[in-house]
């Protein structure tokens, strides 16, 4: 059994890591990271049968080879299984909806949100997603379930049947390196909304952009869209960065006049809690799960009402000093989150899932 006084051997499904950036990788690497830190006893494996950049090896956190033949190719029913027990995994966590094929050791799930299955065209790339997970936790395949706020924790019971006790809530959190940059460190140019993440219909960037333009029509005031899959634009003040080094992201947010999230639908919102550990003013939607994170530390509207939107924005340009309170706040709730104590929680899952393996 799994405890915090025993040397265990656990392996992540690192296959979030082969994208550069989103989410999901940045929880697979900084929850391994964390992991690894807080139990320097255990060891860490990152698994996947495609190849992965990894620089952050230590002695306690590693990467594995992938498949070795033709047969192992076939990862999640034979090669996953072998290179685990190759390197003595005793317990494996599906970072990104996913588990073996086969009942060899216990299994935790990481369930993000219900995004594949609530419209298809949030995520037209998700079909296998849509046909496997359910299958798997049909089958009991996954031990215990991971969600990252309670709102999801709940819509995963309800919609997949799940066992209440075999489902957890664990919040991600943001990385140290989001803290609020100096004055100097700050892009130059126009005051400018910020945008952070992947553009797909669910991020609602066409009515951002919408009513950032008629904002605009009465103050020169930019638009700066981060992240992958944004179309690149000659419209005039609509700065199109894509991806950026992580490193580059805090001058963003701490330089933006306001971080504008108007999501319709999200598990967690992890820009938004690294907006507001950067000191940012946030402007998001009133989604459940982004209600759950920020709190009263942000404002709200709703994801639908490009009046509102445009309200809200436009007051952030002409009271800016007003929304002081809120950056106070967002700082505040911020510091509530850290991966130490993800780290903590997830591990504590660990054992729950090696408990409920051993007696089933």
């Amino acid at each position: 059994m799994l405890s915090y006084t025993s040397a265990v051997t656990i392996a992540l499904d690192a296959t979030p890591l082969t994208v550069s950036t989103g989410g999901v990788g940045r929880y697979t690497l900084e929850l391994a990271r964390a992991l690894a830190s807080e139990y320097p006893e255990d060891q860490y494996w990152l698994l996947s049968d495609q190849t992965f950049p990894f620089t952050h090896a230590s002695p306690n956190l590693r990467a594995g080879d992938g498949p070795w033949n033709f047969v192992e190719r076939k990862w999640w029913a034979w090669g996953l299984n072998r290179e685990m027990a190759r390197r003595g995994v005793q317990l494996f966590h599906g970072t990104d909806y996913s588990v073996p094929y086969l009942r060899h050791r216990p299994s935790v799930m990481t369930l993000h949100d219900l995004s594949p299955w609530l419209d298809p065209e949030w995520q037209p790339d998700a079909s296998r997603v849509r046909r496997r997970t359910p299958r798997l936790l049909r089958m009991g395949l996954a031990t215990v379930v991971i969600t990252p706020t309670e709102t999801v924790r709940r819509a995963a019971i309800e919609r997949f049947r799940l066992a209440p006790d075999r489902v957890v809530a664990v919040p991600l959190a943001a990385s140290e390196l989001f803290r609020p940059s100096l004055v100097a460190e700050r892009p130059r140019g126009n005051p400018y909304f910020l945008f952070v993440g992947t553009r797909e219909p669910r991020k609602n960037v066409a009515r951002l952009i919408d009513a950032w333009r008629e904002v605009r029509r009465t103050v020169a005031i930019d638009l700066v869209l981060v992240g992958r899959n944004h179309a690149p634009s000659e419209e005039r003040g609509l700065r199109v960065l894509g991806e950026v080094a992580d490193s580059d992201l805090p001058a963003l947010y701490s330089g933006a006049l306001a971080c504008v999230y108007p999501s319709l639908y999200e598990g967690f919102g992890l820009p938004v809690l690294e907006a507001m550990q950067c000191g940012a003013l946030v402007i998001t939607s009133r989604d459940p799960a982004i209600l759950e994170v920020s709190g009263d530390a942000a404002v709200h509207v709703d994801a639908e009402d490009t009046a509102a939107l445009v309200e809200a924005m436009r007051a952030a340009v002409t009271n800016s000093d007003g929304f002081d309170d809120f950056r106070q706040r967002a700082l505040a709730r911020a510091a509530q989150f850290s991966w130490q104590k993800t780290a903590r929680l997830t591990r504590e899952v660990y054992n729950a899932a090696t408990r409920a393996f051993s007696h089933a």
